[in-house]
């Protein structure tokens, strides 16, 4: 029986045995000790990790693109367009 609410001993309830609670002081608490550090690091090891499945289809788009933009102004200047009158 926990008592009320918690308190094991307020409502006449013996106190729970074979409980341990383990803490540390809040003056020896680190919470970001070596976030930095490991968010370089592990950044770096994540960038090394995809770069060779996300960088060639990006270089291919962008050759893609910059092959059609130059196609394209091409084939709107006075040469294109009789190319493009003699194959069709």
């Amino acid at each position: 029986h926990r008592g009320d609410w918690g308190n094991p001993l307020r409502a006449g309830g013996q106190p729970q045995k074979y409980i341990a609670a383990y803490s540390v002081s809040p003056n020896r608490q680190r919470p970001f000790a070596g976030a930095l550090h490991a968010a370089v690091f592990n950044t770096w090891r994540r960038f090394k990790g995809q770069v060779l499945y996300v960088a060639p289809p990006f270089l291919v788009a962008y050759w893609l693109m910059d092959w059609a933009l130059k196609r394209n102004e091409y084939l709107n200047t006075k040469e294109g367009r009789k190319e493009g009158c003699n194959t069709g």
